[in-house]
């Protein structure tokens, strides 16, 4: 299993950022899939979740409203829409994956919200 972040970048507040995992190795459309994110010295949280098809999502009350998260099963992609970005949306933001039983974690990519 590989999950490969990347988007991530320095944005000022009230911007978007498109964040974009790559699957693979494993039956990218039989599993829902998770965004993470980790802040210094803060724990992992979960940002948003999407189901199998894409049906159904769901959001950490922080980010509801501001971020949308889809995937292409297609293409084996994970996306994460982030606009109205705040100061405190800054971390390493991480796809995940749990794979028969074993979360897989990509290297993650640095998102920056400051002026």
């Amino acid at each position: 299993v590989q999950l490969v972040e990347s988007g991530g970048g320095l944005v000022q507040p009230g911007g978007s950022l498109r964040l974009s995992c790559a699957a693979s190795g494993f039956t990218f459309r039989s599993y829902p899939m998770t965004w993470h994110r980790q802040a210094p010295g803060k724990e992992r949280e979960l940002v948003a979740l999407i189901t199998i098809g894409g049906g159904n999502t769901n959001y950490a009350d922080s980010v509801k409203g501001r971020f949308t998260i889809s995937r292409d099963n297609a293409k084996n992609t994970v996306d994460l829409q982030m606009n109205s970005l705040k100061p405190e949306d800054t971390a390493m933001y991480y796809c995940n994956a749990r794979v028969k039983g074993v979360a897989y974690w990509g290297q993650g990519t640095q998102v920056t919200v400051s002026s």
